[in-house]
């Protein structure tokens, strides 16, 4: 398993705060990575978001990818995590 290319699924909650989509977004760019789909929901004062993303074309790899999101989330105070699709592939074969 390739975990340095391909399609990954980034999720995230917390409480929402101002700029949530915008730092991930920008920090997504940065990278070179491309936001495949999105779903965003705010849910009275939680919010929540799932994006497909392919890094492909990254320098970056996962690794990379997932402190960035990390230190990210840190500052915002919400929770990203970033997996590549291999995992939820593989989740259901068992």
């Amino acid at each position: 398993m390739n975990l340095s290319s391909g399609r990954v699924i980034l999720t995230s909650f917390g409480l929402n705060t101002t700029g949530i989509v915008s730092s991930i977004s920008a920090a997504l760019s940065e990278a070179q990575c491309d936001i495949l789909d999105i779903s965003q929901k705010i849910m009275q004062e939680f919010f929540t978001m799932i994006m497909m993303i392919d890094i492909t074309n990254s320098p970056k790899d996962i690794k990379d990818m997932q402190e960035i999101m990390k230190s990210i989330g840190e500052k915002l105070k919400v929770k990203i995590y970033l997996q590549h699709e291999d995992v939820f592939r593989f989740m259901h074969r068992i």
